[in-house]
């Protein structure tokens, strides 16, 4: 067999005919093979790739050179040739000699669920912040395998005539490039966490709660968002359909004003490498006064995604414990069960003080999310008294937009008020108070 030239399987494109393959070891006792298989198959199909088949085949153990066993192998590559597919699709890691190897024997690209999941991020990313995350995450990815994206750079060869593989000097000038554009896109990013830092200490003391959707990809995130803002933020039946966070101002029946924002849909088995990238962006998470997990309750995996939500949050430093923002959940998409079903659904809502069943397309019960929004970001209220200078109008105008006053007594150059405020509101007031 000659050698493969792995240099004409450069990047992804619409269209590829693409083989998609579930390594099932058994572990994930929470979702069957089939619904991984799904999964994967729509995100190759969230940018353009042509799914022509699936299949699951099971593993006792990882093979450290191809993962899969000889016969398995030769099976994938049989298949691989009648289904006339370009493209392999792990859903797994990969490491790099496994992605080298499997190349090699299927003579197709694989790409394994990292590659895939950051070939997205890089098509979806609208804005300079988002371009600069999906390029970090991709060189992360990128720093060990020295393929595709610099087969570009000609490269030295080593030994003697036509035998040689690519010289020591030029590759170490790859990495050496690779390492300096990872220091470069770190020391931006860096930027972008301080100035996100300082918005947000903006926010803090401003009078608006903020509020940050969250959910698995294509719970319908971003369609609740548009439904309770007005707004027109990308919302379609597409896994990852929206990448960069969106904020905007809602109305909420007692409050003045709150920030509602949009934030990217989480997966299980989210690469590191997005995490790390994604930091600056999933810290509005952390920032948020109040979290609404968004879930797609008529997807049969609706539990396993729940338990992936949490685990990113978990991740991120945003899970339910101490100095947390309170979570509430939204089971959304309730117009998509029948009637028994979403009767049934609605009363296990009804019996939970952190549930409401919604439905994002038609609108349906969106009115009582909004109310128990408001009831979480007013638990914890408690009467404080404050006093303030007489001529200070705008903390107290402050106060009387946020809260409750109860009583104002001038006494001299002061004023002595009493406050219902939440836990969230009176925090907020000190800010402004010690700002001062």
């Amino acid at each position: 067999m000659s050698v493969f030239d792995r240099d004409e399987l450069d990047g992804l494109r619409r269209g590829d005919r693409a083989l998609v393959i579930f390594p099932d070891f058994g572990r994930d006792e929470s979702r069957d093979s089939d619904a991984r298989l799904e999964e994967a198959a729509g995100l190759a199909e969230a940018i353009g790739i042509s799914v022509v088949e699936k299949r699951a085949l099971n593993l006792r153990q990882a093979r450290p050179a191809t993962l899969f066993g000889k016969g398995q192998v030769e099976q994938l590559a049989v298949a691989t040739r009648v289904a006339e597919a370009n493209l392999a699709i792990i859903d797994a890691a990969l490491s790099p000699v496994q992605q080298k190897n499997l190349e090699d024997e299927l003579r197709v690209k694989v790409i394994d669920r990292t590659g895939l999941i950051l070939e997205i991020f890089g098509e979806r990313a609208a804005t300079a912040e988002g371009r600069l995350q999906v390029e970090l995450a991709h060189l992360d990815y990128q720093a060990g395998r020295l393929v595709r994206s610099w087969t570009h750079l000609e490269r030295q060869r080593g030994g003697f005539g036509f035998l040689g593989g690519p010289g020591e000097t030029q590759i170490e000038a790859d990495r050496r490039m690779i390492r300096d554009r990872i220091a470069k896109l770190r020391r931006e990013l860096e930027q972008v966490r301080r100035t996100r830092s300082l918005h947000r200490a903006r926010r803090q003391k401003a009078p608006w709660p903020v509020i940050a959707l969250v959910g698995y990809t294509n719970a319908g995130k971003s369609t609740l968002f548009n439904r309770m803002t007005g707004g027109d933020v990308m919302a379609a039946d597409l896994l990852f359909a929206t990448l960069d966070p969106t904020m905007r101002e809602i109305e909420l029946p007692g409050l003045d004003k709150a920030i509602l924002s949009d934030t990217v849909g989480f997966v299980s088995d989210l690469p590191t490498q997005l995490v790390a990238a994604f930091r600056a962006t999933l810290e509005e998470v952390n920032a948020a006064d109040l979290i609404v997990h968004v879930r797609d309750i008529s997807h049969p995996d609706s539990d396993a995604q729940n338990a992936g939500v949490r685990q990113v949050l978990r991740e991120i430093g945003a899970s339910e414990g101490e100095g947390s923002a309170p979570l509430i959940e939204a089971w959304n998409k309730i117009d998509a069960l029948d009637d028994a079903a979403r009767e049934q659904l609605c009363n296990a809502a009804a019996r939970r003080d952190d549930v409401v069943a919604v439905s994002a397309l038609t609108g349906q019960r969106v009115e009582d999310l909004r109310q128990l929004i408001v009831e979480r970001l007013d638990r914890g209220s408690a009467i404080h008294d404050v006093r303030l200078s007489v001529s200070d109008g705008e903390n107290l105008a402050w106060l009387h937009r946020n809260g409750s006053v109860l009583d104002q007594q001038v006494n001299g150059d002061s004023m002595q008020i009493s406050v219902k405020l939440s836990a969230i509101d009176w925090e907020r007031f000190q800010d402004r108070v010690n700002a001062d």
